[in-house]
């Protein structure tokens, strides 16, 4: 039997061009269903390759996310709690703004002190004075200048919540505490220290002087559920350190020094210099 040819053939230039013809668009059918194929086998590998990449990309981030999370976490902590190594220790200034003590106590040790260790603890400042009855319900030691000084250095602290700055502007009207309230001594220590007048004098007069009111009545309060009733009265992890009374130091168990100070604070929060 004769093998049969691999293309029929016929006679006539006209049939062998249409097998031609034929012939070419098998090729090029097949040729795109080629491209076709490699195109999806590629393309599949690829998007198999970047699906992976990107999956591992967030796992990393995500990761990421979570140990910072984690960490910010750890860190509001510290401030939180003073226990243990690296916290905060609490630091209290029980003062009256029209005070001699006040000044000395302030000068010689809190800003010293402030200094050297100021991340190491949660510092404040509170006042001494007696809540009433009568007139308009707060009565200062050395009379109502002094409790318009003393609303004055609350609002500083309320509004610029760093010691740097309250502290700062508190111990220039300190310096010459014989003067608060006048405006010129406000005036001089704001700008002296970046405080906003406009914003202290709003502060004091809000609410007609209701939340400059309630905020001295709760200074006054705190000091008095602490027994406190001498300034300058400086508490260390709320208990008594030292006090500063008629010129003198008194009850300064451990040093009235700021090294002694400076160490005390220094081993309650865990930590070293």
């Amino acid at each position: 039997m004769e093998k049969q040819p691999l293309l029929p053939t016929t006679s006539g230039d006209s049939d062998e061009s249409a097998t031609l013809h034929d012939l070419q668009l098998r090729v090029q059918h097949a040729q795109r269903a080629y491209i076709r194929a490699w195109s999806r086998t590629t393309s599949g590998v690829w998007h198999r390759r970047i699906m992976a990449g990107v999956t591992a990309f967030l796992i990393v981030f995500m990761v990421f996310c979570l140990a910072v999370i984690a960490n910010d976490w750890i860190s509001d902590d510290d401030d939180l709690d003073w226990t243990g190594s690296g916290k905060k220790v609490p630091l209290e200034a029980h003062i009256m703004s029209k005070c001699p003590d006040a000044k000395d106590c302030l000068h010689d040790l809190i800003l010293p002190t402030m200094q050297k260790v100021s991340d190491k603890v949660d510092f404040k400042l509170s006042y001494i004075g007696s809540v009433t009855d009568h007139d308009d319900g707060l009565e200062c030691l050395h009379g109502p200048t002094e409790c318009l000084g003393n609303i004055l250095e609350l609002c500083a602290a309320h509004i610029y919540p760093d010691p740097k700055i309250y502290l700062g502007f508190t111990m220039c009207l300190t310096k010459e505490y014989s003067r608060i309230p006048e405006r010129s001594l406000v005036e001089d220590c704001a700008l002296e220290h970046g405080v906003d007048m406009y914003e202290i004098n709003k502060c004091a007069a809000d609410d007609e002087g209701s939340l400059a009111h309630d905020m001295l009545k709760r200074s006054f309060e705190r000091s008095a559920e602490a027994n406190v009733t001498k300034s300058c009265t400086v508490r260390l992890n709320d208990e008594v350190r030292c006090i500063r009374d008629g010129g003198e130091w008194k009850d300064c168990e451990g040093g009235h020094r700021v090294k002694d100070l400076v160490g005390e604070i220094l081993e309650l929060a865990g930590a070293s210099l």
